[in-house]
């Protein structure tokens, strides 16, 4: 038997201090289809998604609750799988949380790695910390307030305290080296462009720890009980613990050396994933990622960014409760740019409902299937094999809206052929052609079924059930929305 190829794809960890927004549920369902397509090519997946458990921002909101960080943590966690379900990740997809006794054991051992190779100190220093961001914010970082522009109206934190440092000042030419052996390291190119500037305009070493007696809710830093783990340089270490490195090596082997690590991230995590992870595993001494693949934003109407404040802030559990799973996804893959930010409106997810799922693919099984119902006695022998090159290859770029786009267009082709050749006319006269017809449509409607497969999961497995039951749908795929 052959082995199969490993494919190792993670996402970034969310916070567990609010539910997840609509932009997260892009970067959970974009990682998802990747998987999948990537398991329809007969690769062994290992898919790893979690929660980040640590930091201020998730130690305020546990104290504001009035319960422990760890209740909040776990309360969290259970409150994440359940929303996932939402968005149809797979079942088989890996869990990590930070405060995890793994996880923990491993960051550590990760810290002392760097440390006894030379890229951590300890200094005195002051800065402005977001605690939106769980990040410091330079001058040129904050807008003409003096705000993060990610969270306007929140008030910085002043930092004035003795840390540990990470040497990130070592990396810019190794970086660089990284990149120019691999162009495509950072997905979409603009964004792989933006990190080399970053890395030019000089790089600054930056503080991986906190003194314990003002932020408790950490990992303990090794041979210091004074100070706790940066909530990020903790979280980082996730996309190896997952995998049991260090002591089961393994998986950690199998997809992290050898199966193509693939990180999808948000435009604003871009120097976290591609930069600051990428200079922490040179100095422990471990292989890099082999891809970093960037979302833009979801924005309100006119690019303006989401937020509560303004009242725009959209809750995918609430489109999923009345659209369903799939419809959810199709729009997310389908009418959000690959690459770029993209606005969302009700209207706008509403129109694309009608005219593409309801008035679309769902009118269209449904027509053909109850004409395969209705004249033919079973389903039409399926070929094993078709062809799915030129649709695969915009996977293979990560540009799924393109793959979206052409699968749509096979089932716009298919509706043509049905309105040229009026099978439903032709079956009456000459039951044999149009008979041959009907079935013509049946193999092609298995067709699209298949290759959604990775985009819309529920609606790959009901229409192909269809298809081989030889029934019409009991009720519409997709019913219109008004």
């Amino acid at each position: 038997m052959t082995k199969k190829r490993p494919f190792y794809i993670t996402t970034t960890l969310p916070y567990i201090n609010a539910p997840l927004h609509i932009g997260h549920a892009l970067e959970f369902v974009r990682a998802d289809a990747m998987a999948r397509y990537k398991k329809l090519c007969g690769l062994d997946v290992f898919f790893n998604t979690g929660t980040d458990e640590h930091g201020r921002k998730n130690y305020n909101r546990a104290i504001e609750k009035g319960i422990s960080p760890k209740e909040f943590a776990d309360q969290g966690f259970k409150t994440f799988k359940e929303q996932l379900k939402k968005f149809g990740i797979s079942d088989d997809i890996h869990f990590v949380r930070t405060t995890d006794t793994h996880h923990k054991l491993a960051a550590q051992e990760f810290w002392k790695r760097v440390k006894d190779n030379g890229y951590i100190y300890k200094k005195s220093y002051q800065a402005k910390y977001c605690v939106g961001c769980e990040s410091e914010k330079t001058g040129s970082e904050l807008d003409e307030k003096g705000e993060c522009p990610l969270h306007p109206g929140r008030q910085l934190e002043l930092i004035n305290e003795e840390n540990y440092f990470f040497r990130f000042s070592s990396f810019g030419n190794k970086l660089l080296e990284l990149y120019k052996k691999n162009q495509n390291f950072v997905i979409p190119e603009f964004r792989l462009n933006e990190m080399k500037n970053f890395i030019r305009s000089s790089l600054q070493d930056f503080s991986i720890s906190r003194l314990k007696s003002k932020m408790p809710w950490g990992i303990e830093v090794p041979d210091d009980k004074d100070h706790v783990m940066y909530v990020w340089f903790d979280a980082l270490t996730n996309y190896i613990s997952t995998l049991g490195w260090p002591d089961n090596l393994e998986n950690f082997e199998k997809y992290w050396v050898n199966g193509n690590p693939t990180q999808y991230c948000g435009k604003d995590n871009t120097r976290f994933q591609s930069v600051m992870w990428q200079a922490m595993l040179m100095a422990a001494g471990l292989s890099n990622s082999h891809q970093i693949v960037v979302n833009g934003f979801i924005t309100g109407e006119g690019g303006v960014r989401m937020s509560k404040t303004i009242g725009n802030v959209v809750d995918p559990r609430d489109i999923v409760k009345e659209y369903g799973t799939d419809a959810l996804r199709y729009f997310l893959l389908r009418e959000i740019s690959s690459f770029e930010d993209s606005p969302f409106t009700m209207k706008r997810f509403q129109d694309a409902y009608n005219a593409n799922l309801a008035n679309g693919l769902g009118n269209l099984a449904s027509r053909i299937l109850a004409l395969s119902e209705k004249y033919l006695d079973r389903c039409p022998e399926i070929p094993e094999k078709s062809d799915f090159n030129e649709y695969f290859s915009f996977f293979e770029k990560f540009d799924i809206k393109q793959a979206v786009d052409y699968l749509w267009n096979e089932i716009g082709e298919l509706d043509k052929f049905i309105q040229a050749t009026e099978p439903f006319k032709v079956v009456k006269v000459d039951k044999e052609k149009g008979k041959e017809l009907i079935s013509n449509m049946i193999i092609r409607l298995y067709t699209i079924a298949q290759m959604l497969n990775p985009i819309m999961p529920e609606t790959n497995i009901q229409l192909k059930k269809l298809i081989k039951e030889n029934k019409k749908p009991k009720t519409p795929l997709f019913l219109r929305k008004d």
